[in-house]
């Protein structure tokens, strides 16, 4: 029984699709080499603009069919199924020495996936449209120009309204003479902003990299898929395994039934997504002070109760346990009185969460401090034979210096741009928090999805300080970063990377390779989205264009504390030292009880929005979980695994058909993912 308990919370992971220390430690320094290729760089940076394009145009443009709002992109896998089905059926049987080894399938998924992390929906699809919107909407009654245009730098921006009109209004080309070269200014220093950006978080995830992977020994349930479909450069025992056909076959069976429904509505379709009217329980609560529950999705998401069944029981309980909390302290809210979506009051969602995230970033940290202390006696004294550092990415003297280097470049940028000093310093600490946090939750617990709306450096720089010491110009400024540090970081760059890692560690990648790739596919994968996003806008022809719709509420924010300025808020911080307090006894409760079922992860990300989109899938799965261990035990576990891995596949192969079919033949077709 003891063993069963302490299975529930832990991840499972297959023998097949982890390599064993030992297994990775005997693997040839030749064949560590194999996978940084010329052949696999090229075809990544061959793949980059074509996924880019994809995803702006189903996700940006037409707010559909959201690979970046996973954990695992959809897209990325499509591809590397793609490309893992040409090796085995083509390259391996007539041409096997040119078919793909698992290192080099890992390196062109790994350069799709950051540069797809970076066209999200909740990265540049915010961050393009921000070169030119204020001075488009400007207008004599809001009075942008006079309020805070002025504000803006023109080294970053487009600001002449009659140049920007056919790029708002479509049925034009980008490529003529004069718009590129007005565009090309802005888009090259954002793009270098990005690689900076993109050098600092390699250097982090390589002072961090040893102490999770090899020490702590997280489980990086995220790369367990792909790495188990490139093992080998794929292997048909994997694809031929009877419950991932099954599983296959009922994930996307559904798909084929509701995407075959919205061509031809007279087939009947099998209702999963959070966002149908029958699915919002809300209908039910129709008098105070239930009401007051607000909008109550359940969604059923064959794919999400799949990758849910590969979380710790704990964390998938702590997920809809306190999801279900919150809705229950907003009726509580209801009933007080108290006029919900207001800053700084009860139930003080965002606050609360801001401190569970510090609380989780800050036990993490401390428990990395020994390593840390040795990762700067390295960086200090290459020659200090204490820790090795010949397998990492960077060195650590490297690291460290491409930390401080990368971060004084970004914060002289900010200055430059017209932000404070000490602004712009507490800007990048907090982001950095929460990068951290969201990189620590991924590596060991990979949630589905993890949206944090509203919870970051500029509004909690507003909660301390309040808006008229930042001042109006850093008020400003903050807009412009609102794509990495804003609304919602489901599609951030740093987890990505080191799951990165994880995988050429596991795969006989050269770290070293691998960290000038993410680096690599960190600009290019920047430069592809603003290719992307400025063609699609300039040739749209639909009149539809959700880009624009997600991005303008940054300005009325801005208008409304320009023109109604925030005072520091007491209650505020002081909900946060609760939410601080309450994921650190959550913690220590964790270290001395075995049965302590409730995680701070859970915790941090359920009172914020965002889990209402599969809060209901991951109570399912823990329940599938729970029983499957409780009493098939290990075997029946292990018989499941491959069934899951085989409906999320399905899922993403037959939802990616319809959704690449819906670009060739730019219509709209079945949205099978939450976003």
């Amino acid at each position: 029984m003891r063993a069963v308990w302490q299975s529930l919370f832990a991840v499972q992971t297959p023998s097949a699709t982890l390599a064993r220390p030992a297994e990775q430690e005997g693997v040839e320094e030749a064949v560590r080499e194999r996978g940084v290729t010329l052949r696999s760089v090229i075809i990544g940076t061959l793949l980059i603009p074509v996924n880019t394009y994809w995803i702006i145009q189903v996700e940006g443009i037409w707010h559909l069919n959201h690979a970046t709002a996973m954990s695992l992109f959809w897209n990325t896998v499509f591809c590397l199924m793609i490309l893992i089905l040409l090796n085995i059926l083509v390259l391996k049987r007539f041409a096997p020495r040119f078919a793909f080894t698992q290192g080099e399938l890992i390196v062109i998924y790994v350069m799709i996936t950051i540069a797809s992390a970076l066209a999200g929906h909740d990265t540049l699809q915010l961050g393009i449209p921000a070169l030119s919107m204020p001075f488009y909407g400007a207008n004599d009654t809001n009075g942008w120009d006079q309020l805070f245009n002025h504000y803006f730098p023109k080294w970053l921006t487009v600001q002449d309204k009659e140049f920007l009109r056919p790029y708002y209004e479509g049925h034009s080309s980008l490529y003529i003479a004069g718009r590129i070269y007005v565009w090309l200014k802005p888009v090259l220093i954002w793009s270098l902003f990005i690689g900076v950006m993109g050098l600092v978080m390699v250097c982090m995830n390589v002072i961090l990299r040893k102490q999770w992977m090899e020490n702590e020994k997280l489980s990086y349930p995220i790369v367990q898929l792909p790495m188990a479909m490139t093992a080998h450069g794929g292997n048909t025992s994997f694809f031929l395994q009877k419950p991932l056909i099954l599983g296959a076959l009922l994930g996307g069976s559904l798909d084929v039934l509701n995407g075959l429904h919205v061509l031809f509505p007279a087939i009947p379709q099998i209702v999963v997504r959070h966002d149908d009217p029958s699915r919002n329980l809300q209908q039910y609560f129709t008098t105070p002070p239930w009401n007051g529950i607000g909008w109550f999705p359940l969604p059923l998401y064959p794919f999400i109760i799949a990758l849910g069944y590969f979380l710790p029981v704990d964390l998938a309980f702590s997920i809809w346990f306190f999801f279900l909390l919150k809705m229950a302290l907003r009726v509580v809210a209801t009933a007080l009185g108290v006029e919900q979506g207001q800053p700084y009051t009860f139930p003080f969602f965002n606050e609360q969460s801001y401190g569970a995230w510090f609380a989780i970033v800050t036990f993490a940290l401390w428990g990395a401090r020994n390593h840390i202390r040795e990762v700067w006696r390295k960086a200090i004294n290459p020659r200090y034979a204490g820790i090795d550092d010949s397998r990492e990415a960077l060195t650590y003297r490297s690291a460290v210096a491409g930390f401080v280097l990368g971060t004084v470049l970004l914060i002289a940028f900010c200055v430059a741009a017209g932000m404070k000093l000490w602004v712009a310093v507490l800007f990048f600490l907090i982001f950095y928090i929460i990068s951290i946090g969201i990189t620590r939750v991924r590596a060991e617990l990979g949630p589905p999805a993890h949206e944090v709306v509203g919870m970051n450096a500029q509004t909690f720089l507003i909660m301390a300080f309040g808006s008229t010491a930042i001042g109006a110009p850093s008020l400003t400024m903050f807009t412009m970063f609102w794509w990495f540090s804003g609304r919602g970081y489901r599609t951030h760059p740093m987890p990505c990377q080191l799951e990165a890692m994880k995988m050429a560690q596991q795969g006989g990648v050269n770290m070293k390779g691998m960290g000038w790739v993410m680096m690599f596919a960190m600009f290019f994968g920047g430069l592809a989205s603003y290719w992307a996003a400025l063609h699609l806008k300039y040739a749209n022809t639909t009149g539809v264009d959700y880009m624009d719709m997600h991005n303008w509420g940054n300005y009325y924010w801005l208008e409304s504390i320009l023109r109604s300025p925030r005072e520091p808020s007491i209650t505020g911080m002081l909900a946060v030292l609760f939410g601080f307090a309450a994921a650190s006894l959550m913690h220590l409760a964790r270290m001395r009880f075995l049965w302590w079922p409730f995680h701070p992860a859970g915790y941090a990300l359920s009172l914020n929005f965002g889990v209402e989109y599969f809060w209901s899938c991951l109570l399912i799965a823990s329940v599938i979980k729970w029983l499957v261990l409780r009493y098939g035990g290990y075997k029946l576990n292990r018989q499941m695994m491959p069934f899951m891995f085989g409906v999320i596949l399905g899922e993403y192969c037959v939802g990616a058909f319809w959704s690449a079919m819906s670009v060739i033949l730019n219509t709209r077709m079945y949205d099978f993912c939450p976003g």
